[in-house]
């Protein structure tokens, strides 16, 4: 698949994160996380695959919204998790 092609960015809206201080599910547990993701269908801001919780991963696959955005600085990629791909 190349970049641009996969049909799940029909899933992408507009979106701000629904939180600036850091992963939603981490800040409620108290659980540190790597870098931080945003999902690009509805806001959630998720832990990456590099974090003990991979929230990002989970919101994906229980919410049915692949694409997530780097929350990182300096950082402009976009990854499908159901297709493992930049997109």
């Amino acid at each position: 698949m190349t970049v641009g092609t996969d049909p799940h960015l029909a899933l992408v809206r507009p979106v701000q994160p629904l939180t600036l201080e850091g992963c939603q599910e981490c800040l409620l547990l108290g659980s540190p996380w790597v870098h931080l993701r945003l999902c690009l269908s509805c806001g959630h801001v998720g832990c990456c695959d590099s974090s003990p919780n991979r929230h990002a991963r989970r919101h994906a696959a229980a919410d049915g919204h692949p694409i997530v955005a780097s929350l990182e600085p300096g950082e402009d990629w976009r990854w499908c998790f159901a297709h493992e791909a930049f997109v």
